[in-house]
């Protein structure tokens, strides 16, 4: 049993949240525990995970409930003076309170609710809906940096997933989100858009040694499997083509999970056993610097100014956020 950290990113209107849905499912049918986060600009991953419109609309906002989540996950952290110089970046240290999967806790009290699949039960978090007033300016980012802010705080123990439904295309390198994961799965469609998203995600992020794959989404035939074959090569990890399931649940009407096609149900299963490989290759130094890294990068081109803090000073050198770390009481 392994635990896990995944993204699905891809450019608008790829099927990406369709297949993290059903990615989900499918771990929920496996039986193991997942948390579920829906931080795309579009909030339609509780609509995919079979929510009706209005409790899609009910979930809690993560970006509204930011105090919170920064009072508890800063603990008795003695580097952080006070929740208010938190920002998305602020790593973990000696006396920070970090997140469990399974456990309970304040911020899954107030931002997580679960949802009932035929498979089992999820918990799903949101950053909560966009609005045109929050584009380009910092809210926008505050409400994705609570996730960020969990995920920096974030040890998921053996047999746990947490599967997060990303904003579409190059948004995603905003901040330092991207690095967050085991593993991510980019959704591309076989067309010229598909594939330029894939190689944007795929320069930006070799750089940090971000775990690339390529899902093939909407594939009709060997011309769109042969496509992407040339445009992705070996990061082509599997397709995906028509699925009367899906269309049933686009409609509010879901058959049961195990009546899923057998191709797309393979296909689900390539991801999740692509996912657990990557177990063996985590890198828990690489993965504290980098947050160091992007904190640092946040503080000195916002963050202290924002703050009145010198937020590099928050960086505990001798922390190393692992599953063996004792969280702060």
């Amino acid at each position: 049993m392994v635990n896990m950290k995944i993204a699905f990113v891809g450019k608008g209107g790829s099927g990406k949240t369709t297949l993290s849905s059903l990615f989900v499912r499918h771990l929920a049918a496996a039986g193991a525990p997942v948390v579920a986060v829906d931080a795309d600009i579009n909030q339609h991953l509780g609509a995919a995970l079979g929510l009706a419109e209005a409790e899609a609309a009910a979930l809690p906002a993560m970006g509204e409930q930011l105090p919170l989540i920064k009072d508890y996950l800063r603990g008795t952290n003695p580097r952080i003076a006070s929740a208010e110089t938190m920002i998305k970046t602020t790593p973990p240290g000696e006396g920070s309170r970090l997140l469990r999967v399974r456990e309970d806790n304040p911020v899954y009290d107030a931002c997580a609710r679960p949802v009932e699949l035929d498979g089992g039960a999820v918990r799903l978090m949101v950053t909560g809906p966009f609005t045109d007033a929050d584009l380009g300016v910092a809210c926008y980012h505050s409400k994705t940096g609570a996730v960020e802010l969990c995920l920096n705080h974030l040890v998921d123990g053996p047999g746990e997933y947490v599967v997060v439904d990303m904003t579409a295309g190059s948004d995603s390198f905003a901040s330092g989100m991207f690095t967050r994961f085991d593993l991510t799965f980019l959704v591309a469609e076989p067309t010229r858009k598909g594939v330029s998203v894939y190689r944007q995600y795929k320069e930006y992020a070799r750089d940090f040694g971000v775990a690339l794959k390529v899902v093939g989404n909407k594939v009709q035939g060997p011309d769109d499997l042969d496509f992407l074959r040339a445009e992705a090569g070996e990061d082509l990890l599997v397709t995906v083509g028509h699925s009367d399931w899906v269309r049933a649940m686009e409609k509010g009407r879901p058959p049961r999970f195990d009546l899923l096609e057998e191709p797309n149900r393979q296909a689900l299963r390539v991801l999740h056993s692509a996912a657990d490989a990557r177990y063996e290759a985590r890198d828990r130094e690489r993965y504290t610097r980098q947050m160091a890294h992007f904190h640092v990068k946040n503080a000195l081109s916002w963050g202290n100014e924002r703050t009145g803090a010198d937020l590099v000073a928050q960086i505990d050198p001798g922390f190393v956020l692992g599953e063996d770390v004792t969280a702060s009481a």
